[in-house]
């Protein structure tokens, strides 16, 4: 059940994500520092890795029925990117954050970027609350592995259980 913080976050999320990246294109500044740029889109297309592959991975493995959308898994899936993150999309969306300000490079867009941000971080415990609620102690051990948003230490510690060690 949604509460008034869940839609009033959802609005403000909401009108902060699609201003970002309307005043990208108004604001953009073409003499902007290009390794900088280089930079955003980088991260930009990372962000779109993370925001897609969760689709694609809770269809093949969380047992999602027939007909219905990805998110409704009946099993805790903790393989492919749920085995480097828990939350994909949410990074998916705190790093297209990030990389819109890096290639727009504008004081404006990086504070709507800061909102996006910090609302999507909040989201994660919520998130965790349901799926605690859910899943129950199989994801507390879920959470013992793999870390809530950190891709880079999610990677060092898939590499570090593909070799038999603990991290």
């Amino acid at each position: 059940m949604r509460t008034k913080r869940d839609i009033v976050l959802a609005v403000i999320l909401t009108l902060a994500a699609v201003g970002q990246i309307i005043l990208a294109f108004v604001l953009y500044d073409k003499d902007a520092n290009p390794a900088i740029i280089n930079l955003g889109w980088v991260i930009l297309w990372i962000s779109a890795i993370f925001g897609w592959l969760p689709i694609f991975t809770f269809n093949k493995y969380g047992g999602v029925p027939k007909g219905k959308s990805y998110v409704e898994t009946s099993r805790l899936v903790e393989r492919g990117v749920y085995a480097i993150v828990r939350h994909p999309q949410y990074l998916a969306g705190i790093l297209m954050g990030l990389g819109i300000h890096l290639v727009s490079q504008h004081w404006l867009i990086a504070g709507l970027g800061v909102i996006v941000i910090v609302i999507l971080y909040v989201n994660t415990f919520d998130e965790e609350a349901v799926n605690i609620a859910r899943f129950g102690e199989a994801y507390h051990q879920y959470m013992q592995r793999v870390p809530r948003l950190n891709f880079v230490l999610g990677v060092i510690r898939l590499i570090a259980r593909r070799n038999g060690q603990n991290l």
